[in-house]
């Protein structure tokens, strides 16, 4: 029961997170419900033992991203046609920023997501994706880049 218990607080805590990111990744709030239910869904079913709070994030954060790869590879996703989705947020997310960022594409979208929005340094980022550290660098200054262009056009700064 204890057990229990505890898969429940851990999945209170970290749901927030998974949810943003995975909403992030999929750009579909119902896609993110479900992904997001799938993520937890496992992390009830797993047998695997835990160092710590940190490790069970990192390990949650890698089942939503491999999750959400799924789901864009399945049959079903590629026989579904996208919904034109108007997204209201009532958390920090509601700015021009978050919709710019989900506008990047996939790979650049998370490593932002995971550095800005969840606060990972890049050596941790780089070991839930499974990259080297310095793409994980390269790829966030290309997001930043392409951020900058989004939210302030091609205007120069003088």
């Amino acid at each position: 029961m204890l057990e229990t218990e505890d898969k429940r607080a851990v999945c209170e805590k970290f749901f927030d997170s998974v949810y943003r990111l995975v909403l992030c990744r999929a750009k579909n709030r119902d896609a993110a419900d479900d992904i997001t239910q799938d993520v937890f869904y496992r992390y009830i079913k797993t047998d695997k033992k835990f160092e710590s709070e940190e490790h069970v994030k990192a390990w949650l954060i890698r089942v939503a991203i491999n999750c959400t790869n799924s789901y864009f590879t399945s049959s079903w996703y590629k026989k579904t046609e996208p919904l034109d989705e108007n997204m209201a947020f009532e958390t920090k997310e509601e700015s021009d920023v978050y919709y710019a960022v989900c506008e990047l594409p996939k790979k650049y979208r998370t490593v932002i997501h995971l550095y800005y929005y969840e606060d990972f340094p890049v050596a941790k980022i780089a070991e839930c994706l499974g990259l080297n550290e310095s793409t994980v660098k390269s790829q966030l200054k290309r997001g930043r880049e392409m951020l900058h262009k989004k939210l302030k056009g091609d205007e120069m700064d003088v």
